[in-house]
């Protein structure tokens, strides 16, 4: 027997692209609460005109509530806007395409969430929480979390809570003085256990060093320490970078960057260089998690979104290992299934 929605999509289409319009809305108003009417308009690619008729219902149903900072979602707004989830991701056909794309790329599990990145910056946020919510699904008991830098791994500590799980402690993937601030793995790692009542260790080193400066920083006992601690991690949460733009971020040489960009590197995850092919191309000496470090680590999580990031995504997952999750959204989603 058809299911109530498959009948909906025949009969009333136009209701069903209603429906899915006022959810990306109240989507969005969770994401960014409070939030300007400008500011939704742009974000959703709606005239203002038609999102004052919209806002106005959703206003008179009790889901949103306006004040003078914006606009946010009431109690019955959140409620609503958590039981449609899973009807909204049965009409978009998202748990069809996790399904699929899990198959194709061999892994343990693929999360994705609606929408693109690239051209809805809040989709970032649904990522996080996706990797929230997977974190929370899987530790049990005692449990060293090890987590690495960039503006993903950010936006993930930024909607950790406490419920998440009980004794854990959160550690460094790697090095990262010299970043920006607010994505070094220290203190991603310190937010995170700040948000959910944890512990944390820090990893004061850089990112990138000689050969001869690591041999000299990993004799130090802090240093094996926090190397100890990160390699017995029972969950790595990493993200994966375009080549060119983590090479740039790293204030890379002239001649590394004419090297990766020769050998067509496309992908970047702790410090390695992926081509199209998924071949490492080339490696950065970085203190902190190695590839062969993620073959015994129970859960790795990798989070990335946009499909811009397609080609990053494919290269690396040929190199990970088959108990990754790879927590990404439709944007990249659909750009997999197409190679």
């Amino acid at each position: 027997m058809q299911s109530i929605i498959d009948i909906q999509k025949r009969l009333l289409p136009d209701l069903l692209s209603v429906m899915q319009e006022r959810f990306h809305i109240l989507q969005y108003i969770g994401a960014m609460e409070p939030v300007g009417r400008r500011s939704l308009s742009v974000s959703l690619g709606v005239t203002e005109r038609v999102l004052r008729s919209e806002v106005s219902f959703l206003k008179d149903q009790n889901l949103i509530s306006i004040s003078s900072v914006g606009m946010s979602l009431t109690d019955e707004g959140k409620e609503l806007l958590e039981g449609l989830e899973g009807v909204m991701r049965e009409i978009t056909g998202i748990d069809t395409m996790e399904e699929r794309l899990q198959k194709k790329l061999g892994i343990r599990k693929v999360i994705i969430v609606a929408g693109n990145s690239d051209e809805s910056p809040w989709v970032k946020s649904e990522l996080g929480r996706a990797c929230a919510a997977c974190m929370k699904n899987s530790l049990k008991g005692k449990n060293i979390i090890a987590v690495t830098g960039g503006t993903t791994m950010a936006t993930v500590a930024e909607v950790v809570t406490p419920d998440i799980g009980k004794d854990l402690l959160f550690v460094p993937g790697r090095g990262g003085l010299g970043e920006d601030v607010q994505n070094q793995a220290n203190v991603i790692c310190a937010k995170m256990a700040d948000k959910s009542k944890s512990r944390y260790k820090v990893l004061y080193v850089p990112d990138q060093v000689s050969s001869e400066t690591y041999h000299t920083i990993m004799k130090e006992p802090n240093i094996q320490e926090v190397m100890s601690l990160i390699k017995s991690a029972s969950m790595v949460l990493h993200g994966v970078g375009d080549a060119m733009t983590m090479a740039q971020r790293r204030r890379t040489s002239a001649k590394d960057l004419r090297m990766i960009e020769e050998k067509q590197a496309v992908g970047e995850a702790f410090g390695y260089y992926f081509n199209e092919a998924g071949e490492v191309v080339h490696k950065v000496q970085t203190v902190g998690l190695q590839l062969e470090d993620l073959v015994d680590t129970e859960y790795v999580l990798a989070v990335a979104g946009g499909a811009s990031k397609e080609k990053a995504i494919r290269s690396y997952i040929k190199q990970a290992p088959v108990q990754t999750v790879l927590i990404t959204d439709e944007g990249a989603a659909r750009q997999l299934l197409k190679g």
